[in-house]
């Protein structure tokens, strides 16, 4: 962290605070310590899962400035073999929902600049008119502005095929 902060980055991913213990007491840490600059922003990482959430915005509690970063699956694949619903069950059910709750929750914490991110995990399997709406779904709850922009992340799930499939 302090090497990216030497380096001169600005937004700094720090970690997966739901994952692990370690990786929420390390967040912890550096919000408690002091050790994030004024002009830095952190940034956490949470799947779409109520207790996931939560424990996120526990560990970021006093930091400045943070984007909090949801993600959900959006591909076929997961859609059906994994959450055995449709496409608009993935929506409603999963995306927007929690799309509420990382709001509600950050508007708990006021003292928090907040950025949200959204990734439609596996964007690069999925359709790419469910991808819009699921888009469309979630930033219709944060309803961003010029003044208040949120961030989409469209993930080129490379695991998925080879890298030349990426490439070409």
């Amino acid at each position: 962290f302090e090497l990216l902060v030497q380096i001169g980055f600005k937004e700094i991913e720090v970690g997966f605070p739901s994952a692990s213990q370690t990786e929420f007491d390390f967040i912890r840490s550096l919000i408690e310590e002091d050790r994030i600059p004024e002009d830095v922003t952190i940034q956490v990482l949470t799947q779409a899962r109520e207790h996931l959430i939560e424990r996120s915005f526990e560990s970021v509690k006093g930091a400045r400035r943070v984007i909090m970063h949801v993600y959900n699956a959006v591909a076929p694949v997961m859609r059906q073999v994994v959450f055995s619903m449709s496409e608009d069950q993935v929506i409603d059910e999963i995306a927007v929902p929690h799309a509420r709750l990382v709001k509600q929750l950050a508007e708990r914490q006021p003292d928090t600049d907040w950025v949200f991110e959204y990734s439609p995990e596996m964007f690069s399997s999925a359709e790419l008119a469910f991808s819009k709406r699921i888009v469309d779904a979630v930033t219709e709850v944060w309803a961003p502005t010029p003044e208040r922009k949120c961030i989409i992340n469209l993930p080129s799930t490379v695991e998925c095929s080879q890298p030349n499939v990426f490439a070409d």
